[in-house]
């Protein structure tokens, strides 16, 4: 149980400010696999509230990005702003906080790696806006969101940052006359409702990146975007050099011709 109690939590730092109501943020860290009824789960776990944080997030998102960007149009902000509050950035920030060892979860849940698990991490700190939102208002959330995800990011990299990594991989590939790249699931962990997917993406045989996510399709866009950065950018028909197969520690391999 996270020490939600005493002189100053671990909570308390992380969000900069007192728990009024801190049964909202016990609730915000209990991970559904703790309760042993289904029925519960709605009521006692953190779902309602990773729902409130996950519209205050992206409210308070959308307009700090409205009035930072005042000449951009709306795909811009809508494109800046999915970036922003994605699965995979929210787990990203999640991590750097700790909030992992924080979630009180099932002993079974933590030894399948529950702890780590993108989905989980990605949750846990929308439920922790939500309860920070209905205990000190949205000024309080407001300068959280803006400490801890708008004021340490580049904004105008990231907005650069094209995110459709398979498509780019797709492209690499077919300019240099390589094989289609494949996408292999190697392992599987977690329950059904919270399942972690790991997959592995190949060019001709060859091993280049592997992949975590709640869902194939984002494990393998993990995977599709660390194979880019394992091969780099490669224009006309240049060949992948020294490329090092990551499944198992594999030795490297001759490029694909």
């Amino acid at each position: 149980m996270p020490r939600l109690l005493g002189r100053r939590s671990d909570l308390e730092r992380v969000l900069g400010v007192r728990c009024r109501d801190r049964a909202l943020y016990e609730k915000a860290l209990r991970h559904r696999s703790v309760l042993r009824r289904r029925s519960l789960h709605a009521y006692r776990s953190n779902e309602r509230l990773e729902y409130l944080g996950d519209a205050v997030l992206g409210f308070i998102v959308a307009e700090y990005l409205y009035n930072r960007f005042p000449y951009e149009p709306e795909g811009y902000l809508t494109t800046l702003r999915s970036k922003l509050v994605s699965g995979q950035a929210l787990s990203a920030r999640a991590r750097e906080l700790g909030l992992g060892k924080m979630v009180v979860m099932s002993d079974e849940f933590e030894r399948s790696g529950g702890r780590e698990t993108a989905s989980v991490l990605a949750d846990t700190f929308e439920a922790v806006i939500g309860a920070l939102y209905l205990d000190r208002g949205v000024k309080a959330a407001r300068r959280f969101i803006r400490r801890v995800v708008l004021e340490t990011t580049d904004l105008a990299r990231l907005a650069a940052e094209d995110d459709n990594f398979k498509s780019l991989l797709l492209e690499l590939a077919q300019a240099n006359g390589w094989g289609q790249p494949q996408y292999r699931v190697i392992k599987t962990r977690g329950p059904g409702h919270v399942r972690t997917f790991t997959v592995v993406v190949s060019i001709e045989d060859m091993p280049l990146g592997r992949g975590e996510g709640g869902s194939k399709k984002h494990a393998e866009k993990e995977a599709a975007r660390l194979a880019l950065q394992r091969i780099g950018p490669l224009p006309g028909e240049r060949k992948l050099r020294g490329a090092v197969g990551i499944a198992g520690g594999a030795p490297q391999h001759s490029a694909p011709k």
